[in-house]
């Protein structure tokens, strides 16, 4: 499979394929940060963009492991953009960023299984894009007593 098909799957559809991201920011320069922290971290970016349509098209294209965005657009609105996210490529696990503390600007709408960082820390961050935790066997990861 080409690595351009690969990246069109759902998020949870390859084991192997390397995490990827949509970033989003309205300037460059924070664009080139997270570009670069996510690059650290061995996650493809496959796609920024300074608008809410723009990231609708990145999403609907590749479908990638995580949208990344701070809350400063240049076109559209995070109250726009999170719905169409879920739409386009609803397996992939937005994690919202602002550099300070204070409201988001999503026009009083709940934004349900989103990971809001406010104020933005490089640590959460990278807790956030950590894998999530995978739940533990039924028998709590303990083989049988013939096993040991």
């Amino acid at each position: 499979m080409s690595a351009a098909a690969a990246s069109r799957e759902s998020p949870g559809d390859s084991v192997a394929a390397a995490p990827s991201a949509v970033v989003v920011a309205g300037d460059e320069e924070t664009r080139v940060l997270l570009r670069g922290l996510l690059k650290l971290h061995h996650i493809l970016v496959v796609g920024e963009a300074s608008s809410a349509a723009a990231a609708d098209d990145l999403l609907r294209t590749h479908r990638p492991t995580f949208l990344l965005s701070d809350s400063n657009l240049v076109e559209g609105s995070l109250a726009w953009m999170i719905p169409a996210a879920r739409t386009a490529s609803p397996g992939t696990r937005i994690v919202l960023i602002r550099p300070h503390d204070g409201p988001l600007p999503l026009e009083g709408r709940a934004v349900p299984d989103a990971t809001i960082l406010r104020p933005f820390r490089l640590r959460d961050l990278l807790d956030a894009l950590m894998p999530p935790p995978e739940a533990p066997p039924p028998d709590g990861g303990v083989g049988a007593a013939s096993d040991l």
